[in-house]
């Protein structure tokens, strides 16, 4: 009698070579081709300089394509059977057949069918654009070795060649394939003791005697056939009443940008459109969800004929265009306004494209949450929301509590969510069985959404996967499974009174910490452009209505657009490789030009053309500013009389008060004598103004931060003072910062250069060098009149490989939280590590302000572009650059800029003035030449409400959207004044 080892041993020898039978070639033939640097349509490819390329012809430099071609017939051998042919370009490829997208080449698509039944002496022209690649790029894994601190050479051929077949595809051998590999799944999965499993393990030992490899090859189909009807009762086994169920559909997660440029993204598009069509015609229940606008923008304007058959598809209810974002972008750098954009563009073009309207968030691979997303995704009509990225604790740590639950934001605003475990799930049983173990919650619920299909760089689900659910609809050992548009989950849940369960408050990724400060260029242009578009858009709408301006609402989109792109959750974040980030800050050029132009357009409409100058504030509070005076000017006035002024380093300064959202006019003449105004002093190791005394050592740190109105000292130790690590994590090099970095510190003990810059009676300014390892430093320090904040203007001169620069402030303040800005508020995290949860959050990410605060006061460090920082007990540690070495080698090299700014208040946090000195140290006050008079357009009665955009509708009308927010988590009665002619108001 045979052990069960020894049938054991023949099954899985048995189905090793049943998977070798499924392909039987008849003939080779050579392709022809040529390489090209561009991306061509088809018929360019056509009038290519095509010659032979046998078997191993070596090419594929970094971001070359190749075009090959053939004409195959079919050969008599071949009447009435399945004809495929698989073809080796060397790269992954997208297959035109006479004329027509017929699908992909890729590792998980090998074949591509010809014809169903064959007729001898068909012609089949074949056409294939193939990708060389992108070069030797990894991401990350380990340390790095200095010899591989270059950026390869983008010469090296890397792809060769291959043998391409034309065959036989042996249908009944590929579905007994698929049959054998899921009872064996199923087998190790049940009751070892069940009779399911005695009656599996039968089967499966009979199909090794019924299967006969060693007859003639039609004998050996005949013995395929028998095997197959052999196993048939085994798949007429239902489950009982008590089956979990999953709704399934196929997705293909396509990273715009990553380790591949934009321009390859369109190329993966049409690959796995073309596939996933391709499986529609073949399976008439699969049902498939892409998520991305941009990406169906992509394929409209490049590839028509492939996007009407999609559009096809979405009539018919297969193709899911659900995902609301334009595209699937981060939420914890991106700002409020530009979140609002990502659901108004991604849902307006689903919604004109294909009549959709969109009610899922779909971020499957997004790197943390922010904790205003829910009231965000509410105002933009989205009631669901799926990641599955949050369970990434690849370092340890507190997991995360649920599957499914009700999110709470932080004004209250619900959402209903429900994980997924993996974007590139199989669907074969040990993963569907798989799913239903991993789930969180094991007790309250009964159905789990299953997303299915090979993702990242695109391709989607294959024949296997569709074949595998075809089976598993009610099959006794796997969940039920139906194929669903992903909202019936979430209806579904509603319907059985799912979730019981509520989290409250950000989504924090345990992971990936380095990307909030990665690639400091890309930050800093995302957050110039988003508020440079702010701007353009508030004096456009003004100029509309009081001028005559047509406002280019074409160019302002395709900016919006741009800085939408960017946002995509590999670009902002830094985790992309080196070509992404030059198109990424040649279009923030772009973007802030277009917005430039628009406000200087309008300006110009707002002014006439008199000797002076025009100071325009586009923040909803009256602003105390210092502006610079035209060249050659040598003097300003306000209405006849004398304003303050200075001159630094031959440029004169003038000081003015402008009014929200509005204008004043300085009128440009001889000089006049400044009033008497409280005095400044410097020198080489101190500042003050009549509020605060701030003192230097030699290196530039600060050593007290007095404040003179309380007589109290906010300084607890050196502040401004660099602190550089050793930052080399165990993986993923851009995106990671180790718990271990504080471990390995790299000493700074060189002294400054400290001059004075000037002094009063405006301001105050120090000048600040000092090598930093093997950087540069010069910062500007600036104390204003009557102010209590104090600026550092920084430039960096960064020459470093796996460092990681702060800036620390401790401060003599006793609190347990922290106040960190996120997008249209604040929320508050521990500053300590009581909890394994609170010592995971060493990094976390904020908008323009953290701070510490007491009840009756409190200190925060302010920034212009700056999204990581930490604090620990009474400092705050501004993050303020990187040097990963993957994907990226070249990352942050070269001259860095950015400010950031220390503020101190007295009295409680609602009245401390925060918000608004951040929102100041990043909008500077604008001018224009000619004179306006002084106007205020739009102001608020309640210090605590922001106007955070004037905007035109986006319906074409002459309406005006003002978007206002709370900052404080305060209720507030509030008033909107506005000097332009209101017709009606409502709230949209």
């Amino acid at each position: 009698m045979a052990t069960e080892i020894e049938w054991q041993r023949r099954i899985d020898h048995w189905r090793s070579e049943l998977s070798r039978q499924c392909y039987r070639p008849l003939e080779t033939f050579i392709l022809e081709g040529f390489t090209t640097f561009e991306q061509l349509s088809v018929p360019q490819a056509r009038a290519g300089g095509f010659a032979p390329m046998p078997p191993g012809t070596a090419w594929g430099a970094k971001w070359e394509y190749g075009w090959f071609r053939a004409t195959v017939l079919i050969p008599a051998a071949a009447a009435g059977k399945q004809v495929v042919t698989r073809l080796a370009p060397g790269g992954e490829s997208a297959v035109y057949v006479n004329g027509e997208h017929a699908g992909a080449i890729d590792w998980g698509r090998p074949e591509l069918t010809l014809a169903r039944s064959a007729t001898p002496g068909t012609a089949y022209e074949i056409l294939i654009e193939s990708y060389g690649g992108h070069g030797p790029i990894t991401c990350g894994e380990g340390p790095v070795p200095p010899d591989r601190e270059t950026v390869p050479e983008a010469t090296a051929t890397q792809v060769r060649v291959g043998e391409s077949t034309l065959g036989i595809w042996e249908e009944d051998v590929y579905q007994l394939n698929i049959e054998v590999t899921m009872l064996e799944q199923m087998r190790q999965y049940l009751d070892q003791e069940s009779l399911r499993v005695a009656e599996i393990k039968q089967g499966l030992r009979d199909f090794t005697v019924i299967v006969d490899f060693e007859v003639p090859y039609e004998d050996f189909l005949v013995t395929v056939r028998s095997a197959r009807a052999r196993l048939q009762p085994l798949f007429a086994c239902v489950n009982g009443s008590t089956a979990p169920e999953f709704h399934a559909f196929g997705h293909s997660h396509i990273d715009v940008a990553w380790l591949w440029p934009l321009r390859e993204t369109e190329a993966k598009c049409t690959r796995t459109f073309a596939s996933q069509l391709a499986l529609m015609e073949q399976y008439p229940d699969y049902i498939f969800l892409q998520s991305q606008p941009h990406l169906y923008w992509m394929v409209k304007n490049r590839y028509p004929e492939l996007y009407a058959r999609v559009k096809a598809q979405v009539e018919a209810g297969r193709w899911i265009p659900e995902g609301g974002m334009w595209v699937e972008a981060d939420t914890n750098i991106s700002g409020g306004e530009s979140l609002i954009r990502q659901f108004l563009h991604g849902k307006r073009f689903f919604h004109e494209e294909f009549g959709v309207d969109n009610e899922l968030l779909w971020l499957p691979d997004v790197f943390g949450y922010s904790g205003n997303l829910p009231q965000i995704m509410r105002g933009c009509g989205i009631k669901y929301f799926s990641t599955q990225k949050i369970y990434w604790n690849y370092n340890g740590g507190e997991p995360f509590p649920y599957t499914t639950f009700t999110w709470e934001g932080i004004d209250g605003s619900e959402v209903l969510v429900s994980m997924h475990h993996d974007y590139n799930s199989n669907t074969d049983p040990c993963s569907l069985n798989s799913r239903w173990k991993d789930r969180l919650q094991k007790v309250g619920l009964a159905t789990r959404m299953v997303p299915f299909g090979w993702g990242d760089g695109g391709g989607g689900p294959t024949r296997t996967h569709l074949e595998y659910l075809r089976r598993c609809k009610d099959l006794e050992g796997v969940p039920r499974v139906r194929q669903t548009n992903p909202l019936e989950h979430f209806k579904d849940l509603e319907r059985r009174g799912y979730p019981q369960d509520r989290y409250v408050g950000e989504l924090y990724f345990q992971c990936h910490r380095g990307v909030l400060t990665s690639q400091a260029r890309t930050k800093r242009g995302n957050r110039k452009s988003e508020l440079a578009l702010r701007d353009a858009e508030m004096w456009a709408v003004i100029a509309r209505n009081l001028a005559v301006y047509t406002i280019p609402t074409d160019e302002l989109d395709r900016a919006w657009k741009q800085v939408l792109l960017n946002q995509f959750h590999d670009i902002i974040p830094g985790s992309s490789i080196h070509r992404v980030y030059e198109e990424a800050e040649a279009g923030y050029a772009r973007v802030i030009a277009t917005a430039q132009t628009v406000s200087a357009q309008a300006h110009c409409l707002l002014t006439d053309d008199r000797p002076a100058m025009t100071v325009f504030n586009s923040l909803g509070w009256r602003r105390w500013e210092v502006v610079a005076l035209p060249a050659g000017t040598l003097g300003a006035t306000l209405d006849g009389a004398a304003i303050p002024m200075q001159e630094v380093e031959g440029v004169l300064m003038a000081e003015v008060v402008v009014p929200a959202c509005g204008w004043i006019t300085l009128e440009l003449g001889a000089a006049t004598p400044a009033r008497e105004m409280v005095s400044l002093s410097a020198s080489p190791s101190s500042l003050e103004n009549e509020l605060l005394r701030v003192e230097f050592n030699e290196k530039g740190e600060i050593v007290s931060f007095f404040d003179k109105q309380t007589m109290r000292e906010l300084a607890a130790g050196p502040g401004n003072c660099f602190h550089m690590y050793k930052d080399v994590p165990a993986s993923f090099d851009a995106w990671d910062i180790d718990h271990t970095y504080v471990d390995n510190p790299v000493e700074l003990p060189d002294a400054a250069q400290i001059e004075v810059v000037s002094c009063g009676p405006l301001f105050a300014t120090l000048r600040i060098t000092r090598p930093l390892h093997t950087s540069t430093l010069t910062q500007e320090v600036t104390l204003y009149r009557s102010s209590r904040r104090l600026d550092f203007v920084t430039r960096v001169d960064w020459h470093e490989r796996h460092k990681l620069l702060k800036v620390a402030f401790p401060l003599a303040l006793h609190s347990q939280e922290a106040i960190h800005e996120i997008q249209f508020g604040h929320l508050r995290r521990p500053n300590h590590a009581s909890r394994q949860f609170d010592a995971d959050r060493f990094e976390v990410a904020q908008q323009k302000w953290s701070a510490l605060a007491e009840e009756d006061r409190g200190v925060a460090v302010l920034n212009d572009c700056k999204y990581g920082i930490n604090v620990v007990g009474n400092s705050i540690n501004l993050t303020l650059l990187r040097a990963p070495l993957a994907p990226d080698m070249t990352a942050d090299q070269g001259m860095q800029e950015f400010s950031y700014a220390l503020y101190a208040w007295n009295g409680p946090f609602a009245d401390s003035g925060v918000v608004q000195e951040a929102y100041t140290l990043n909008m500077p006050v604008t001018t224009a030449p000619g004179g306006a008079g002084e106007r205020s357009l739009f102001s608020v009665s309640a210090p605590n409400v922001l106007i955070e955009t004037v905007k035109p509708a986006e319906d074409g009308s002459a309406d005006i959207i003002v978007r206002l927010y709370e900052a404080y988590r305060m209720a507030a009665r509030c008033t909107l004044s506005t000097e332009l002619p209101v017709t009606a108001a409502s709230a949209v």
